[in-house]
């Protein structure tokens, strides 16, 4: 079985090449997806557009142009990974995963335990909660080889 899996989430770590690298390894038959991962590239996005009088209506233009990529590969997806980082709030993030809940579209959350609460709604509706790309790797490995 082939399958397409989104990764959304944190951008500052190496989290989707290790997710990559496990799949990989387990010879597992997976198309990876992901949003644009170069924070000014995603910024900028919709600049193209024509100037803004604010930053709010720089963000509005760019992440609706962003949005097009997310929403396109989120509904082609099999499963979606959502990882949540410690770093930074991503609400990007628990927008996708609120997107996913909504089309039905199975998901997995990816973080660690002491941000468990503030995920709580988030990770009720995942089929799944990770703590290491390892437990997301033997997911896959699961559905696909099982």
């Amino acid at each position: 079985m082939s399958f397409t899996v989104y990764l959304s989430g944190e951008i500052h770590t190496d989290w989707r090449e290790e997710i990559q690298r496990g799949a990989k390894a387990a010879g597992l038959d997976i198309v990876f997806t992901a949003p644009v991962t170069d924070h000014p590239a995603s910024d900028a996005a919709g600049d193209h557009l024509g100037g803004t009088e604010s930053q709010f209506w720089r963000d509005h233009q760019s992440a609706k142009v962003n949005a097009i990529r997310t929403r396109t590969l989120i509904e082609k997806a099999d499963l979606v990974v959502v990882r949540f980082g410690d770093q930074y709030k991503q609400w990007n993030a628990a927008f996708d995963a609120g997107y996913c809940a909504a089309l039905g579209k199975p998901y997995v959350t990816l973080h660690e335990a002491d941000i468990v609460h503030p995920l709580k709604e988030v990770d009720a509706e995942a089929q799944a909660w990770c703590t290491t790309t390892d437990q997301v790797v033997e997911i896959l490995r699961y559905v696909l080889k099982a």
